[in-house]
């Protein structure tokens, strides 16, 4: 038989207690831990002013699920399923505020490709929208039911368990120059994966390019210089150039259109106190920008950089602490950007009549923390990369975390225009 010892005895209270006709309130951080223990969540309080109806949709192309959480319950009750337009939505809110008068509606649902349309209309007519990231919804490993109203109740219950993590809401021209930069990103995708298939097709055929660097003038002489056998390889070959030739056309129509949106954005200071940075020309500015969108909602430099996925895992337990690789979480094409750009400080810091161009006219804070991020980047690369050291690969991520840093302090010392009415609206 165990013996199990009390560590303070005092603290212990005799079971045959008279009942005490005024109980104590319970403390909520001990209430809020054995509902964890029993599988449910306490109620978050309610907002000051009264009570708060959660309302948790699971969104589809032609359906949403509804479910509905009060602050003043712990039940959670289906709504039912509704049409999957704008005024379908606006009919449950207006319904809503019927049947719950003075209650404040908050609504949330997944990230998906919805995308925020659906927010910004819930916003307008005066309720509460959070876009919850679905890699950070907590999930029991052993359900295996999964069902849209299920679903709903789920977002509903930890919604008002303040357990959910939103996601940064752009403004609709951030949304808009985003969306035309994501464009150029697939555009150049493709164009790489048409590079490949020709250079595997030319392969098949033992065709090999004698010089050093592809895709220059050179290669694309010789390219013009094949002669396949048989009239069914030419055809195919020439396809295959045809796709290359016009995705470069593309990239070219898109590079002049950005550099012609980012004139006329409000967030064009700021892309122009970032390209005071070595590698970070105008597209890689305006991509960061208008990935990552406002850098004040990130209150320190550690948070941009975890949000880029350029902080290494880790794996410890007990006394042993194992790190990995960066975690590759979050925004893939910030990611991508910001390493590209560190590989330009694997050189000794010097300021090129491309950077002083760049920086002409910025302050003068600025300029000192663009020539503090090459010295100290380039630092940093000669000592990860130190013989029997770091691969170049591994010490180019390293860089890009640190780059993250001094993005982070440039965009903060520069302010956007005021933001313009959009289209339609005075």
């Amino acid at each position: 038989m165990k013996t199990y010892i009390l560590r303070d005895p005092k603290a212990v209270e005799p079971q045959n207690r008279k009942p005490n006709p005024r109980p104590r309130r319970p403390d909520p951080a001990i209430t809020a831990t054995v509902d964890v223990i029993c599988g449910q969540r306490a109620p978050a309080p309610p907002a000051l002013g009264g009570r708060v109806l959660y309302v948790g949709l699971d969104v589809h192309n032609d359906t949403i699920a509804v479910s509905l959480a009060p602050s003043d319950s712990t039940e959670v009750r289906r709504y039912g399923i509704i049409g999957g337009q704008h005024d379908d939505v606006l009919k449950l809110l207006k319904k809503l505020q019927a049947a719950h008068p003075g209650a404040a509606l908050k609504f949330c649902y997944e990230a998906g490709p919805r995308g925020y349309p659906l927010c910004r209309f819930i916003r307008q007519h005066g309720a509460e929208c959070l876009i919850v990231a679905p890699s950070k919804v907590p999930r029991q490993p052993g359900d295996r039911v999964k069902t849209d109203r299920r679903d709903a109740d789920q977002l509903a219950r930890l919604f008002r368990a303040g357990e959910l993590t939103g996601i940064y809401v752009p403004d609709p021209q951030d949304e808009a120059v985003r969306d035309l930069i994501r464009a150029r990103y697939q555009v150049s995708q493709q164009q790489h994966r048409a590079r490949q298939q020709l250079k595997m097709f030319l392969l098949r055929q033992n065709l090999r390019y004698a010089g050093t660097k592809p895709w220059t003038q050179k290669h694309l002489n010789f390219l013009a210089t094949v002669k396949l056998p048989f009239a069914e390889q030419q055809f195919v070959f020439q396809e295959m150039v045809n796709v290359i030739s016009d995705a470069g056309q593309r990239l070219e129509r898109y590079e002049q259109e950005i550099e012609s949106v980012v004139e006329s954005w409000r967030r064009q200071p700021v892309v122009r106190a970032i390209m005071s940075l070595r590698g970070v020309a105008l597209l890689t500015g305006a991509t960061l920008v208008a990935e990552l969108g406002d850098l004040h909602r990130f209150p320190t430099a550690p948070q941009l950089m975890s949000y880029l996925g350029l902080c290494p895992g880790e794996h410890t337990s007990g006394e042993t602490r194992k790190q990995g690789g960066i975690t590759k979480l979050g925004n893939g094409i910030a990611r991508r950007a910001m390493i590209e750009a560190a590989w330009n400080n694997s050189r000794a810091p010097r300021m090129s009549r491309t950077v002083l161009a760049r920086q002409a006219g910025l302050p003068k804070a600025v300029t000192e923390a663009a020539w503090a991020a090459q010295t100290r980047l380039h630092q940093r690369y000669k000592h990860l990369t130190g013989v029997g050291r770091k691969k170049s690969q591994v010490a180019a991520a390293a860089l890009g975390r640190e780059l993250a840093g001094f993005v982070w302090a440039i965009g903060r010392m520069v302010q956007p225009r005021a933001a313009q009415p959009e289209v339609g609206k005075q």
